[in-house]
């Protein structure tokens, strides 16, 4: 029994240690709790080898049942929300924690960083009676987490089933056309509804993203012939449109070259070095009227003298 009194002298400046730390971090009742217990711990150490002789050995087990469980490490993503004998005390915030032990103060942690829910493919009937499969992502986290873990029991799945709802509900209000050209737009609204919806449990939805919108092949093979018929319709128009641009400007040519009937013989020698580029047709060349008209005057003048 003489190395009893050194090693209850040992326990006895480790729980001194724990009570520094305790007063180190202004935990008031965690220091009384720890000052009490361990001066109540102290006097059984020198009472007990009277009664118990060998068997006082025990009482070294109890710093190790107290002591170590009292801390709690809470890294910097979480933070943890303390319960004392069932009623919310606090939040604990990241770094080294001090808790009471046995079962007084029940910690739970909870992640603060931003969670991705896959929305399974939910089948809506848009406005205009049209059955689409979509599905989207929710981002969201944890703003309060005492509102999430009293609020609701487990947040995660509730914000999957509400996005699912606010999905169908939303998507169906609008007709396909919309749900094609909008996706942005209608993501910022369903964002928007959640995170209404889940701000009493302490739920911040960040945004909704649409990822896809399937049809049925009928209805893709339907868009794909009107797809095509209009690409017909603008090209029509655009013939069309080059058609009478072209009437025009003929309809100014040929005013110009009636003032000047020069022109047209320029426009046929114009003609000719296009083709000829070529040298492989046969240029018929046309008879310059002009030079008709020289013969009838000759021919003309011949019968005035006859």
């Amino acid at each position: 029994m003489n190395f009893f009194l050194p090693l209850v002298a040992l326990f006895a400046a480790w729980w001194l240690l724990w009570i520094v730390v305790a007063l180190a971090r202004k935990a008031l009742a965690m220091s009384i709790f720890l000052i009490a217990s361990g001066a109540v711990w102290v006097v059984t150490c020198f009472i007990a080898p009277r009664f118990l002789g060998y068997g006082s050995f025990a009482l070294f087990a109890i710093p190790f049942l107290i002591l170590p469980p009292m801390v709690r490490i809470v890294t910097e993503y979480q933070r943890g929300v303390l319960y004392r004998l069932g009623r919310m005390r606090a939040i604990l915030q990241p770094g080294f924690n001090l808790v009471f032990p046995l079962r007084i103060d029940i910690v739970r942690k909870m992640d603060m960083r931003t969670f991705t829910i896959d929305v399974p493919k939910q089948e809506v009937i848009t406005r205009d009676n049209v059955p689409v499969l979509v599905d989207a992502v929710v981002y969201f986290n944890i703003f309060d987490p005492a509102l999430a873990i009293n609020k609701v029991a487990d947040y995660a799945t509730s914000t999957s089933l509400l996005s699912q709802t606010v999905l169908r509900s939303v998507l169906g209000q609008h007709e396909l056309d919309e749900m094609l050209s909008k996706r942005a737009e209608l993501g910022v609204i369903l964002q928007r509804l959640l995170d209404e919806a889940t701000d009493p449990w302490g739920i911040k939805v960040s945004a909704v993203e649409i990822k896809t919108v399937e049809l049925a092949d009928s209805m893709k093979r339907a868009m794909a012939r009107q797809a095509e018929a209009e690409r017909e319709r603008r090209a029509k128009i655009i013939a069309a449109e080059g058609e009478l641009q072209a009437s025009e400007k003929l309809t100014q040519a040929a005013a110009v070259i009636a003032t000047q009937p020069a022109a047209l013989q320029l426009r046929y020698l114009q003609t000719l070095t296009e083709i000829a580029v070529e040298k492989n047709s046969t240029i018929l060349f046309p008879l310059p009227i002009e030079l008709l008209r020289v013969f009838e005057t000759m021919a003309h003048k011949g019968n005035t003298n006859g």
